[in-house]
């Protein structure tokens, strides 16, 4: 945004009623510049347009009260400080009760007058009325009346009242001249969209619910139009500025590659590999999602993309997140593809310990003596040159993101086409948003013989039925996995009920499995560590292996047959859904069973949701109704900001329609200066991580 003579990037304590002090308080709300507060909007409003007198109450209502104080007192019960007041506005009292709130102690005072909001019931002790269930209260001078109307009430901590927000917010916007516009007016017109200086204004202090639609329609449209513009800006420079591989027609060689796949491919892998080869046959560099749920054969399409970039004279670089995972993929595309001539090297952080090592295997990378290699981060390390890369392959994108897939395509003098897979399903709102540089396919079909895992939720109670199934799996011949959310127990000393992983372990080889080979794997063990412990589970050499989510991207181990979740509802349905995936990866039937003790909603039904359905997809749409789409950004896509206003789940109209509008913009040569001029204005508004992104 631009402001003649005004400056937004001021200091927050500039602004009337805050000061140092509360500007201290604020920072901690990530609250620093003029601009912060201004975008703090309103996590929600109360309709506060009327008061009542407390001789007119009715037992069970909220009620808007207005009247003095008097006999404060305290007082201590079962670990609580209650506070407790009496409230009067000349036709009646009504008794305040405040809990664990000590705080309020120095702030009250006999004789304050007090505007109070929250629901009114009859005291069992006194039979009178009383308000123990406060929604909010303000301080007001005596001759101060209070705000009705649209309330505006904003996240905040017990140092930044609701009334110091709207105070400093009336007095930022009254000094603040008006908006100027950062949207062309065809976009405005086209959108029916209000100005930006009426919805900044109206969004903090609406007059009615009819024009609050609007300004927070205007807000949501504009963080979802300049996001889709950054990420189709980086589609179209890669695409204008250096011109890809031109890939041949698919021939002998992968034909041959086909040929020695164990199965057949399903027909959504078809689909997706003829997708990517068209992508590849064309000039433009590819750059393709392909979105697949856990064993719906996403490697296979990779590695036949490979292969296409090797038949062509090109090198592959296929880049997984764990270094067990890619010594797996390296073990079976050298199985597969040796007896083809196709040469398939493994970098990783164990290979590069040896200096000698290392130096070989960059010097066989840069002189094309390997064709594919597969690899941890070490394929990104300085050093790592390619002689003519034709293809990178990201495994599970969320773990790398936009700036990791830069260096990786950076290593070569050719543009390499580029394939990223992730396991994690994405809702198609959020696939539009965080993806908006990338062509997407979805592989949802799995391989024939892949059967659903049954899933059950079951409470702490059952633990030893529990185990003493999983023991008849071991003695059947089959292996385990227990999933434990917490290292040590001085990790979290509020989780006290939580028994980490190290005691579940202890508790279980000492106990039922005294004479089955356990393991314990975590994320604070040594790589080298926890490579040879995962080895060891492969091979069949470990039969039961406690852990903690390390897990979660691990090794394919088709044995495994169950999944043990402890204290399952201290992880989200995606994290859940993924953990499950490791097993059901064999031809025997597998079970993952849920272990909570959760009285939350919210709980119950994410451990409901998993029991009803092993979808991907419709887990995923579920995990954004449940916890939000705020957060989403920073794992899906390293480098894309959190929105402030949209929900994607709830806005799929305004991304749909802003998606739209932002691609008719960035088509037209003469925007792309317009939009190269927002671009301070943008960080501004987004901060630095979007002028990252955008950047040449």
């Amino acid at each position: 945004m631009s402001f003649d003579k005004f400056e937004l990037t001021d200091n927050v304590m500039y602004v009337k009623g805050v000061g140092p002090r509360r500007a201290a308080a604020l920072a901690k709300l990530n609250i620093v510049t003029k601009y912060d507060l201004l975008t703090h909007y309103p996590r929600t409003y109360e309709n506060h347009s009327s008061l009542t007198k407390i001789c007119d109450i009715f037992t069970g209502e909220t009620v808007l009260l207005v009247g003095k104080i008097f006999n404060i007192t305290s007082r201590e019960a079962r670990n609580l400080t209650i506070i407790e007041a009496w409230l009067a506005d000349g036709t009646g009292y009504i008794k305040l009760t405040w809990f664990n709130q000590k705080y309020l102690l120095t702030k009250l005072k006999d004789g304050m007058k007090l505007f109070v909001i929250g629901k009114a019931k009859i005291d069992r002790w006194s039979d009178g009325l009383a308000m123990s269930s406060i929604d909010s209260f303000e301080i007001l001078d005596d001759d101060e009346e209070p705000e009705l109307g649209i309330t505006p009430i904003y996240s905040s901590t017990a140092a930044i009242t609701q009334k110091v927000f709207r105070t400093a917010l009336r007095n930022l916007l009254a000094q603040m001249p008006p908006l100027k516009e950062i949207l062309p007016r065809e976009i405005l017109e086209e959108q029916d969209l209000i100005s930006l200086d009426e919805a900044i204004r109206t969004i903090h202090f609406p007059k009615d619910y009819a024009t609050l639609d609007l300004a927070r329609r205007r807000l949501a449209f504009d963080e979802l139009f300049l996001i889709q513009c950054g990420l189709m800006l980086i589609k179209k420079q890669t695409q204008d500025e250096r011109l890809g591989i031109s890939h041949k027609k698919n021939g002998k060689l992968v034909k041959a590659a086909l040929e020695k796949l164990p199965f057949e491919l399903t027909k959504d892998q078809k689909k997706v590999f003829r997708e990517v080869s068209k992508d590849m046959e064309s000039k433009l560099p590819m750059r393709r999602l392909i979105q697949g749920d856990v064993g719906s054969g996403k490697t296979a399409v990779a590695l036949l993309a490979l292969v296409k970039t090797v038949e062509n004279g090109f090198q592959g670089a296929f880049m997984a997140p764990t270094e067990i995972l890619a010594v797996q993929h390296y073990e079976k595309f050298s199985n597969l593809l040796n007896d083809l001539g196709i040469r398939v090297g493994l970098l990783s952080a164990k290979v590069t310990r040896s200096k000698k090592l290392r130096e070989e295997l960059y010097q066989k990378i840069f002189s094309h003596e390997l064709d594919i290699i597969i690899g941890t981060h070490a394929l990104i390390q300085e050093g790592v040159k390619f002689s003519k890369l034709g293809l990178v392959v990201t495994d599970e994108q969320h773990r790398f993101g936009v700036n990791q897939r830069s260096m990786l395509e950076k290593k070569s003098d050719t543009l390499p086409d580029m394939l990223v897979m992730t396991a994690t399903p994405i809702p198609r709102t959020m696939t539009l948003t965080v993806y908006g540089d990338l062509d997407v396919s979805l592989i949802k079909e799995l391989p024939p013989g892949r059967k659903p895992i049954k899933t059950f939720t079951r409470n702490i109670r059952s633990r030893k039925k529990i185990y003493e199934f999983v023991r008849t799996e071991i003695s059947a011949g089959r292996q385990a996995y227990v999933v434990c959310p917490l290292i040590e127990r001085s990790e979290s000393e509020t989780l006290a009920d939580i028994e980490s992983a190290e005691e579940i372990f202890d508790m279980l080889s000492k106990g039922i499995f005294r004479d089955v080979n356990c393991a314990l794997l975590h994320g604070k063990m040594k790589p080298r560590d926890k490579d040879e412990i995962m080895e060891k589970f492969r091979d069949g050499k470990t039969k039961l292996l406690v852990a903690t989510t390390v897990i979660e991207v691990g090794v394919d181990v088709p044995n495994a047959s169950v999944m043990v979740v402890e204290h399952a509802e201290r992880f989200g349905l995606a994290q859940l859904h993924q953990l499950r995936g490791r097993v059901g990866r064999g031809s025997d039937n597998s079970f993952c069973i849920l272990i909570s003790d959760s009285k939350a909603d919210i709980s119950k039904a994410r451990l409901e949701t998993m029991e009803a359905t092993n979808d991907g997809f419709k887990l995923a749409e579920e995990d954004l109704k449940l916890r939000g789409p705020g957060q989403f950004f920073g794992e899906a896509q390293h480098g894309l900001p959190d929105l402030k206003i949209a929900n994607v789940f709830r806005d799929l109209d305004i991304l749909i329609q802003a998606r739209d509008a932002a691609e008719k913009f960035i088509t037209d040569e003469e925007n792309l200066n317009y939009f190269a001029n927002l671009r301070k204005n943008l960080a501004l508004a987004y901060g630095d991580k979007f002028n990252q992104i955008t950047a040449n």
